[in-house]
C-alpha cells in the first residue's frame, strides 16, 4: 500500500503518526536531489501478514514545488520524466508484491499524474450527489488533456482497467438513487456492480483506527455490521475479480 497523500489518512489508519514517529515518506524515494532513498528504506510491515506500506507525510507536498524546478534546471531531464518516478521506485521491489495500491491526493497535481502513469488500473470513488458528479466531470476533462500532454512527451498510460465506485451510497435517498442511474447509463461499461453503502459501522471502526475486518461484531448493533460487512465484501470481491481477469486467471 502506497499513501501518496500528504495528509497521510492511509498511513494513519496503520496506527503510524507521521507527525509524531518522524519515519520516512514516499517523498523520501522521489525526491530530485542526493539525499534520495531506495523504497526498500521506506517501505514499513503492518499488522497484517504480506501488506507493507509506504507512509505519507506533509513533504510529499515538496514533490509538487519541486519538479516544475527540476524541469527548469540547468539538467532538467529528471524533472521532465517526472512521471517515471514512482514507476522506477516501484521496480525496485516489483518482485516482492503481487498487487500494489497506490492512494492517490484529491487533486490533480504531479504526484497523481506520477501515479497514473505507473498504474495498470484506476478505481475513482464517486459520492453519487450531482455537485461530486459534475466536480469528477471536470477532473476527468482536464485529466484527459494532461494525459495527451505527457504522453507526447514519452509517457505510456495502459490500464487494464477503469471503474468508478460509487461510496457512502444511501439506497434509501432517492436523489440519490437517481444519480447512481443516471451515471449506469452514462458509463454502464466502467462503473462497479456494487456500491459501497454509507454505514455508521465503518465510521465507527475508524474511531479506533481499525477497519471492518478488524473490529468485534458484539461491538455494534448486529444488522448494521452485517450489511455495512456485506457491502465491503462485495466491492472487495468485484475488485479482487478485475485483478484476477487483468492476470489471466479465474476467481
Amino acid at each position: 500500500a502506497v499513501d501518496l497523500d500528504p495528509q497521510a489518512s492511509l498511513t494513519a489508519l496503520f496506527g503510524i503518526q507521521p507527525e509524531l514517529d518522524g519515519n520516512p515518506s514516499f517523498y523520501d524515494a522521489l525526491r530530485y536531489d542526493e539525499k534520495r532513498l531506495s523504497i526498500t528504506e521506506v517501505r514499513r510491515a503492518t499488522n497484517f501478514p504480506g501488506l507493507d506500506i509506504v507512509p505519507a507525510n506533509l513533504e510529499l507536498q515538496e514533490f509538487e514545488y519541486e519538479t516544475p524546478v527540476a524541469m527548469h534546471a540547468k539538467d532538467p531531464s529528471a524533472g521532465k520524466s517526472f512521471y517515471t518516478r514512482i514507476g522506477a521506485a516501484l521496480r525496485e521491489v516489483d518482485n516482492d508484491y503481487d498487487v500494489v495500491i497506490i492512494d492517490c491526493p484529491p487533486q490533480l497535481g504531479y504526484l497523481t499524474l506520477t501515479a497514473l502513469a505507473a498504474a495498470t488500473a484506476v478505481l475513482i470513488t464517486v459520492h453519487p450527489q450531482m455537485l461530486d458528479v459534475m466536480s469528477m466531470s471536470q477532473f476527468l476533462l482536464m485529466l484527459g488533456e494532461i494525459l495527451k500532454s505527457i504522453e507526447t512527451a514519452g509517457a505510456t498510460v495502459s490500464l487494464d482497467w477503469f471503474r468508478y465506485l460509487v461510496t457512502r451510497y444511501e439506497p434509501g435517498d432517492v436523489p440519490q438513487q437517481e444519480m447512481v442511474g443516471l451515471m449506469q447509463s452514462m458509463f454502464a461499461r466502467q462503473m462497479m456492480k456494487n456500491p459501497m453503502v454509507k454505514s455508521t459501522a465503518i465510521s465507527d471502526a475508524g474511531l479506533t483506527k481499525q477497519s471492518l475486518y478488524e473490529v468485534e461484531r458484539t461491538k455494534f448493533v448486529s444488522a448494521t455490521y452485517d450489511r455495512a460487512r456485506e457491502s465491503l465484501d462485495a466491492v472487495n470481491g468485484e475488485v479482487a475479480e478485475l485483478v484476477l481477469g487483468a492476470w489471466g486467471r479465474t476467481p
